[in-house]
């Protein structure tokens, strides 16, 4: 797999689309190799992890694959963890593979690096507009709050009054079961709760400083943190 700081680049031959939120989690999922945050952040009640959460790489996470990622969980329970990270994009269109969902799809409107499992598939996530009653709509699925799953299999037309925008994921992250407590416990991970502009983020943004800037003091101290401390 190419690092994701070098950001990828697909091909519809080897590119699928579908759904990929199915039954079980992987259990080749990331390993956190973090040691702790420097700052304490006892105030974050890490037992909380649920969909809808993020995990926000440890500092001290320094591997390619997860250094400096945030990670939207999409489904937590008894048989593991599921989430797509959230700040990685790759080189490719979202029109190259599919341009059917080109214009309900946020800019930049590229495909992301959900993670490093099953690449060759997508899943999309999807935040609708206030007040949506998702349960009425098909083609959606609730995640939490207004971000809901997108089937791409779906008509984007009898979508596009929905949605406020989508954001399409080639791959995914995933923990088999205590695999994601492992990490915790590690502290390669800090659990926050996302707001739906994470998903939407400008090419612009940079998500991981800003969800720490949002957590309770001192945690916003690491947004500025250098990915190579002997470069500072």
């Amino acid at each position: 797999m190419a690092r994701p700081d070098d950001p990828e680049d697909f091909s519809s031959d080897d590119f699928s689309a579908g759904d990929v939120s199915g039954g079980g989690s992987p259990s080749d999922g990331p390993r956190g190799r973090g040691t702790g945050f420097n700052p304490t952040w006892d105030t974050v009640e890490a037992g909380r992890i649920r969909a809808g959460s993020v995990l926000i790489a440890a500092t001290t996470l320094t591997e390619p694959t997860f250094r400096r990622t945030v990670i939207y969980i999409v489904e937590h329970n008894d048989a593991g963890s599921l989430g797509v990270v959230i700040n990685r994009m790759s080189q490719t269109a979202v029109h190259n593979l599919l341009p059917q969902w080109t214009d309900l799809t946020a800019a930049p409107r590229a495909v992301f690096i959900g993670g490093p499992v099953k690449q060759d598939s997508a899943l999309c996530l999807g935040v609708v507009k206030p007040g949506v009653d998702v349960e009425a709509v098909t083609g959606l699925r609730p995640v939490d709050g207004r971000v809901v799953l997108v089937d791409l299999d779906a008509d984007p037309e009898d979508l596009e009054r929905t949605l406020d925008g989508i954001r399409i994921f080639a791959g995914y992250s995933g923990w088999g079961i205590g695999q994601l407590d492992d990490e915790l416990r590690r502290d390669s991970w800090l659990i926050a709760s996302a707001l739906p502009r994470d998903l939407l983020a400008a090419a612009t943004d940079d998500v991981f400083a800003d969800v720490l800037r949002r957590q309770p003091w001192p945690l916003p101290l690491l947004a500025t943190h250098p990915i190579d401390v002997d470069r500072n």
